[in-house]
């Protein structure tokens, strides 16, 4: 590996940063690359973004931060990690990844690995990146390049499952490409690397454990939507199936499902596939399942002002949470901002808070939110919202509160006698 020890990585989000700092920790000469100038400047100055690096590591750590992409032409392995998002029409949107190819191929020297780690579907590398590469440069992958796919796997927030101990699984042009690879990444992580016989299998798999865990949410959120008219606790019923020591794997309702890859990934295998002739019947029915929660919440809002014989063109409501997950600050794909539209559109008034995202909220505390609004919905279960018991919403004259995220089913029947329409997501 010697002349692999000058690494670049492409992109310095949730993905390439930690991965940035890891290959630095492990003793490589590492140089993060990103086109957004304002995270260059806070990362030379050692602020860091992203909750799950401190300013306290920036400011230890060897990596060196540039928006130079010319450094490429140092460096015995490249890793791209930028972001690919889907359109408004849900297609597969590559422009921030063939951008990254067509910046950085140019500059690869001879011998240099590269490895993607942008979650894509099958087939983009052999049918895109590869292609790409050969037509904005002078480099030829298998010959002067070794080109590879290691798909990302990043959980945010979680402390056990990080960059370093969470297995991979990686895929070559070719089984020296494989191998050489897989050797890079054996060198970064404490975790298993597992060798895919293709370019193809290795896009695959980070599809299919995403479309997995849409298809299973899909699936509980179908059964909370029906359990509420059938008068039945779809919490208690998962818990109560969890107790079988095998064949079952509790997931739970909620508000609708966030982030980079759970609802984006899907649409990329759909896609792709339609370009065969398949449709993906299954796959499609579980992002439109998961995709009406937010409407769910929003009826479940409305259902409970009309128990409090109020209106929604009447009703000040409390939009609680912005990120897609508790306790962070990242609100990308948040199904938060699906459910402001909904209740603009049916004319309440709305002020949001989140205590990670305060550039986006519009109301500066907690207590303020409190003071101006009538009814509340909790979107994202952060710490911070455990402070909301019944005198609390009592003392604010909160008449009506929408649980997204199943924080508060224990404490119902205290919120029903305060006086508070309680409505719950799978409660």
């Amino acid at each position: 590996m010697k002349e692999d020890k000058a690494v670049v990585v492409v992109g310095l989000g949730y993905v390439g940063l930690p991965l940035a700092l890891l290959a630095a920790e492990r003793g490589y000469d590492v140089t993060g690359v990103d086109i957004d100038e304002n995270k260059i400047t806070k990362l030379n100055a050692g602020e860091s973004y992203i909750d799950d690096v401190s300013s306290e590591v920036l400011r230890k750590t060897s990596a060196r931060f540039t928006s130079d992409i010319a450094v490429v032409a140092n460096a015995g392995v490249v890793i791209i990690c930028v972001p690919t998002p889907v359109t408004e029409e849900k297609l597969p949107d590559l422009s921030p990844l063939r951008g990254a190819i067509s910046a950085a191929a140019p500059h690869l020297k001879p011998g240099a690995l590269l490895s993607v780690e942008s979650t894509i579907n099958p087939g983009v590398c052999d049918e895109v990146i590869i292609p790409l590469i050969h037509t904005v440069s002078d480099r030829r992958v298998g010959e002067d390049i070794d080109f590879v796919h290691c798909p990302e796997r990043i959980n945010p927030g979680d402390v056990k499952w990080t960059v370093r101990t969470i297995n991979r699984v990686i895929g070559g042009d070719s089984p020296r490409a494989t191998a050489r690879g897989k050797k890079f990444y054996e060198s970064l992580i404490d975790a298993q690397v597992m060798p895919m016989a293709s370019l193809k299998e290795a896009e695959a798999v980070k599809i299919v454990e995403n479309s997995f865990r849409d298809i299973n949410i899909a699936f509980v959120n179908e059964l909370a939507m029906s359990f509420h008219r059938l008068g039945i606790n779809l919490t208690n019923v998962i818990k109560g199936a969890a107790t079988k020591p095998f064949a079952f794997m509790p997931h739970f309702p909620g508000i609708g499902v966030g982030g980079h890859c759970i609802p984006v990934d899907p649409y990329y295998l759909i896609e792709y596939a339609r370009t065969f002739g398949f449709d993906h019947q299954f796959l499609s029915l579980a992002r439109s399942i998961n995709e009406r929660m937010p409407l769910f919440a929003v009826n479940l809002l409305e259902e409970a002002l009309q128990e409090k014989g109020l209106e929604f063109a009447k009703t000040k409501v409390g939009l609680l949470g912005l990120a897609y997950k508790a306790n962070l600050g990242d609100d990308r794909e948040s199904p938060s901002y699906v459910v402001l539209k909904l209740l603009h559109e049916r004319s309440a008034g709305v002020l949001t808070f989140d205590p990670h995202v305060p550039g986006r909220s519009t109301a500066p505390s907690l207590e303020a939110l409190l003071d101006n609004v009538e009814a509340l919905v909790v979107a994202t279960a952060h710490e911070e919202f455990q402070a909301l018991t019944p005198e609390l919403l009592k003392k604010h004259d909160i008449a009506a509160l929408v649980d997204g995220r199943g924080m508060f089913a224990e404490i119902r029947p205290e919120l029903e006698t305060a006086g508070i329409a309680y409505r719950g997501i799978g409660q």
